[in-house]
């Protein structure tokens, strides 16, 4: 399975664009081609972008294996993987057979988390784009987990905090690492799960518990 989280065989997939239109996924490729996921072509492009060969996949297949290069910053690495050395590689099984996600199908981050965040660097922002959320909600403090969280119709319970790897350190082309930021979240962003262990966390997973329309602020 190809990651950005081992940015130097898949840290060009950052420069990869995918929206959904029509029940179709559509892949925005540098110089602007588009092509359909699921299409022989648009494994073709894709491969050729990325430099070695790929086939897209809406299943997820037996054995799959995650390849990721743990940052370098001490504290970013959690706890469960305690036997790993910062910058080592660490190789897990992908137990989810229903979609890619590394946990929860939804992840939040709320606005009062990067003040905080752009606060501790010293930044007057920090790219919300870096964490790859699907929601980014308005609020002071992260709800605690367990707790229930109402958007238009739809209500979410959250899980647990998410554990940060390397990928909101990495550019769009997954080169030039901002230690900087792998710092601050490994120094002021730590915490503990339960039944986990200690790992540097920004925005929460969470479950779905009533599905709905969700609609942009303002809109």
């Amino acid at each position: 399975m190809g990651s950005p989280k081992h940015p130097g065989r898949w840290g060009r997939l950052l420069e990869v664009s995918a929206e959904t239109v029509g029940g179709e996924v559509r892949l925005g490729v540098a110089g602007g081609r588009v092509v359909v996921a699921g299409t022989p072509e648009a494994d073709e492009v894709l491969g050729g972008f990325l430099g070695r060969g790929v086939r897209l996949s809406r299943v997820v297949p037996d054995g799959a294996r995650l390849h990721r290069l743990l940052p370098e910053e001490p504290g970013m690495v959690p706890e469960w993987m305690g036997g790993l050395a910062p910058g080592q590689e660490a190789v897990t099984d992908f137990t989810s057979r229903e979609r890619f996600v590394d946990f929860g199908a939804v992840h939040v981050v709320t606005t009062g988390a990067l003040e905080r965040l752009a606060r501790g660097l010293g930044r007057r922002a920090v790219p919300v784009a870096r964490f790859r959320p699907n929601v980014v909600l308005e609020a002071e403090r992260d709800p605690e987990p367990g707790a229930e969280v109402k958007l238009d119709s739809v209500v979410f319970r959250v899980l647990v905090p998410t554990p940060r790897c390397v990928v909101p350190g990495l550019g769009d082309s997954g080169d030039g690492v901002d230690r900087w930021l792998l710092g601050v979240l490994a120094r002021d962003h730590r915490v503990t799960i339960a039944g986990m262990g200690a790992a540097a966390c920004f925005g929460f997973y969470a479950e779905v518990l009533v599905p709905g329309r969700l609609s942009l602020a303002g809109s």
